[in-house]
């Protein structure tokens, strides 16, 4: 194992600020780093994630396809957070969404039967999950809400706030996608506010 892994691994289980030190022990082992390249996919519509990923380096984007054939974008996970279509992985299902590559990405990948494992063996691994739930669910809820609630506008000016970090690795498409506006529109919303 490398350097580079050991310092990933080490970042990595800094999340699990809950666990003692056999918690750690045990999880440690079956870590694994992942390198994908730019282009390339983390899960694909159809395929079952064994494995949680947690991003080191990189980014990705969330999409589904609809009925006419066009990517629909959903998220965008970068470094320091999990990616994951989280109610499909937590029951072992398909997933109806595709997460590909950005940029060239860095993941750790810890296993399923792992993470049930650690979560009967002490209450501090089943008080981590429960932070990624409520983490997982609070993104899912924001966005339903934004489009209930929130103009295009609003939705993105929140975005920028939110990932000002983002903004710069993202395409307009991707993003349009994300807001559920056509790319015009947010050219028009973005050129509103630079003369504001």
């Amino acid at each position: 194992m490398t350097l580079d892994s050991q310092h990933y691994f080490n970042t990595y289980l800094k999340e699990f600020s809950h666990a003692n030190a056999a918690e750690i022990d045990f999880i440690r082992p079956h870590l694994t780093l992942k390198e994908i390249k730019k282009g390339d996919f983390y899960l694909k519509n159809g395929e079952v994630q064994t494995q949680m990923g947690y991003v080191c380096a990189g980014l990705l984007r969330r999409y589904y396809i609809n009925e006419k054939g066009n990517e629909i974008t959903t998220g965008f996970t970068k470094e320091n957070e999990y990616v994951t279509d989280y109610p499909a992985f937590i029951r072992q299902k398909p997933t109806k969404y595709f997460l590909k590559c950005l940029e060239p990405c860095i993941i750790i990948n810890l296993p399923y039967n792992i993470i049930q494992e650690s979560y009967k063996k002490s209450k501090n691994s089943e008080m981590q999950g429960r932070l990624i739930a409520e983490s997982v669910l609070t993104i899912l809820s924001d966005r339903v809400e934004s489009f209930l609630f929130l103009t295009a506008e609003e939705r993105y000016l929140n975005f920028i706030s939110e990932n000002p970090d983002l903004m710069n690795r993202i395409s307009l498409t991707h993003l349009s996608s994300f807001l559920g506006i056509e790319r015009q529109s947010l050219s028009r919303i973005r050129k509103r506010i630079a003369e504001n």
